[in-house]
């Protein structure tokens, strides 16, 4: 994945794309106009009206707009010194190591129950068997 400079540059790139795009379709489906002093020849107006697209493209420079800010929003803050990252970084070691403690607390009972679970599985097993012995003794004396 592409570091957050590189996708904020790849998010401006596709609005500068989506701005030309938009530009292009005004262009396309725009009645001609006629200013003071100049003749325009009279061509027909499209008969195809597109405000879909001025929609379509409104909707992808909002969201395009969006996505930029919330990648300038990620950037980090001009006041973070190197001593705040150090010391950021220090606390989120200690709750990582924190963490780390509790996981293997949690494994470490875990296995406690596994292995009473596994004991119980044998002992069942066991009287199972028995059962189905003496099921057997007592058919073979009938």
């Amino acid at each position: 994945m592409a570091d957050r400079l590189t996708q904020l540059q790849e998010a401006a790139n596709q609005l500068a794309d989506h701005f030309c795009n938009a530009v292009g379709i005004l262009q396309q489906f725009a009645p001609p106009r006629q200013f003071n002093g100049i003749e325009c020849s009279n061509s027909k107006p499209p008969s195809v009206t597109n405000e879909d697209h001025a929609h379509l493209f409104a909707q992808l420079i909002a969201r395009t707009a969006k996505d930029i800010d919330v990648l300038i929003d990620s950037l980090p803050n001009e006041d973070s010194s190197p001593e705040l990252q150090t010391a950021s970084l220090r606390r989120l070691e200690e709750e990582n190591q924190e963490a780390a403690k509790q996981l293997e607390e949690v494994v470490v009972q875990g296995e406690k129950l596994l292995g009473k679970i596994q004991n119980a599985l044998h002992d069942i097993s066991q009287t199972q068997l028995q059962c189905q012995m003496l099921e057997i003794q007592s058919k073979q004396l009938k």
